[in-house]
């Protein structure tokens, strides 16, 4: 495991979510809520070293971590540097879900460079994060992705991004029913307008 340094109260929760092999688990996403609570450096500092850990799962805790502290600047070049560099489709997931609930717009390029990944999870990850990053009045680049996202193989995947793009856009939402497959986002509570409309559609 990757050297983590700070208290024995953030070594102890990042060790208690490692140790949950689901990553839905509610013993880790419990430890993570925590971690999120403190919202200060020392847990900032000890997610960003998670990032660097030799596994997928080490690296997947920092991101899921990272997401919910209060350091835009210092994450999101932390977060462009993995999405560029990431080879785990899963730790790409999170760190577009981590996009997503940092919502800033300076993270656009890099999820609409994902949105053409070969794995359905991580154009999910992207079809979640970009309503939550296309701004307003929307990116047109951002638009433009969501409506071929919309298009997509994966169910999962077009009904995710026709939900965001009636967001950004202002049109009536159809009644898309629940997907089958990723039944939520895990571990994400979409901001803003995402998280106010038919939540029961596609609830994270």
């Amino acid at each position: 495991m990757a050297t983590i340094g700070g208290s024995p109260a953030v070594e102890s929760l990042i060790e208690t979510a490692l140790r949950d092999r689901d990553h839905d688990g509610t013993i880790r996403w419990n430890a993570i809520a925590t971690l999120h609570e403190r919202g200060d450096l020392e847990t900032f500092t000890a997610a960003r070293r998670l990032c660097a850990g030799e596994t997928a799962a080490e690296r997947m805790l920092g991101v899921d971590v990272i997401g919910g502290l209060p350091f835009a600047d210092r994450s999101l070049t932390l977060l462009r540097f993995m999405a560029a560099g990431e080879d785990d489709c899963m730790v790409l997931y999170s760190v577009l879900i981590a996009f997503g609930h940092l919502r800033d717009r300076r993270a656009l390029s890099s999820v609409i460079a994902l949105s053409e990944h070969t794995d359905p999870g991580v154009r999910y990850g992207a079809a979640y994060a970009l309503p939550n990053i296309i701004g307003s009045p929307p990116d047109p680049a951002g638009l433009a992705t969501l409506r071929r996202l919309t298009d997509d193989s994966d169910d999962d995947v077009a009904d995710w991004a026709r939900l965001g793009l009636a967001l950004a856009t202002g049109h009536e939402i159809e009644d898309l029913g629940e997907p089958e497959g990723r039944e939520r986002v895990p571990g994400a509570s979409a901001g803003g307008e995402v998280e106010d409309v038919r939540r029961q559609i596609l609830d994270p």
